[in-house]
């Protein structure tokens, strides 16, 4: 009997904690990052974060780790004027997220919602954990844009606006510099290490999209997401209505040198500043300083395939920590993996100083 009231105890303290929007996040186990922009810090991530097959019941679950980075895998639904979430049902989605309107929402109610409700939830998450490190949302485009049907890169920015609000860091925020002018372009403003101070961060989100798996299997390169946003990028610019953008798109399969020259138009490789990678191919293609010098972000996945592997779900928490540092001091902005077990209390919320 003691032992149920306990658990009742413990219930409702939750509970309260809940309404109040207070619930406490794991400290980092980090060193002093003070005094560093957003691209002077390493911070870890989860990948596919939207799974309700996994560990987190809730995205908010995924969000009370510490972790700096969630993943959702999105498909434009032509049916519905709506962005499904899910790994691999174009007309349905399948996650954790909930229709949620305030923090004590954020655990409770009908999951496999859209992506609409799963940028809400991130946002109710952040504005209830005002102190909590900066978020980057990895937003994978599973079969990108389709304009002629109006699922285009301006309703995805009305979109994204819509549900993150005053918490989004835009390319408009980067380009900005303090006495109130541009930068003519995004590549300009990174390598003036123009981000936002990490601490001035607290409580924001950054969102990247990379092109999905779906599209680049059936469609041309030259049509992929990251092309359209980045020409959507560049239009908005020459028109002075940078400020409408929300998200920065990535180039994916970072490695040595700049993989922006596959962009045959040269006026579109400015405007990519965030960049995407395997830990693998990160580690063992060559010296990756460039990234860090230029102050790009740069996302490496799949953190444990490095030699010598570890698990993918479970390495012990000394691996973990050894290897996120590893790829913090190679320049990885964001080191995501599928550690969701033994090890995600501790590493999670671990931010670090980049290089």
């Amino acid at each position: 009997m003691l032992m149920i009231r306990q658990k009742v105890r413990a219930a409702l303290l939750t509970a309260s904690a809940l309404l109040l929007g207070v619930v406490a996040m794991p400290a980092a186990h980090a060193a002093d990052v003070g005094g560093q922009t957003l691209a002077g810090v390493s911070g870890t991530g989860i990948h596919n974060t939207y799974d309700d097959g996994s560990t987190y019941t809730y995205l908010a679950d995924a969000l009370d780790t510490g972790t700096s980075l969630v993943e959702l895998d999105t498909w434009h639904n032509v049916f519905t004027g709506k962005w499904n979430v899910s790994h691999g049902n174009p007309l349905g989605s399948s996650n954790n997220c909930v229709q949620a309107s305030t923090a004590a929402d954020l655990y409770t109610g009908n999951r496999n919602q859209n992506l609409d409700s799963c940028l809400d939830d991130i946002r109710i998450w952040l504005q209830a954990h005002p102190a909590g490190h900066p978020v980057m949302v990895k937003i994978e485009m599973k079969n990108g844009f389709y304009n002629t049907l109006g699922m285009t890169p301006t309703t995805f920015d009305s979109y994204v606006k819509a549900h993150l609000g005053g918490v989004l860091y835009t390319p408009a925020d980067l380009l900005t510099k303090s006495d109130g002018s541009r930068y003519a372009d995004l590549d300009t403003a990174a390598k003036a290490n123009n981000w936002a101070n990490y601490g001035s961060l607290a409580g924001r989100a950054i969102v990247e999209i990379i092109p999905g798996t779906f599209e680049q299997a059936v469609s041309p390169a030259s049509s992929w997401s990251d092309v359209v946003y980045a020409q959507h990028l560049k239009d908005l610019a020459a028109a002075g209505n940078i400020s409408q953008a929300a998200v920065f798109p990535s180039v994916l399969g970072a490695q040595a040198g700049d993989p922006r020259t596959r962009y045959g138009d040269t006026t579109l490789r400015p405007w990519f500043v965030v960049f995407d990678a395997d830990a693998g191919a990160w580690v063992g293609d060559g010296t990756t300083e460039w990234y860090n010098t230029n102050h790009y972000l740069t996302v490496v996945t799949d953190a444990y395939d490095v030699a010598p592997a570890l698990s993918s779900s479970a390495p012990s928490l000394a691996d973990a920590r050894a290897r996120v540092a590893l790829l913090a001091a190679d320049g990885a902005s964001y080191i995501s993996s599928d550690w969701i077990t033994a090890p995600a209390d501790g590493v999670l919320g671990d931010v670090l100083p980049r290089g």
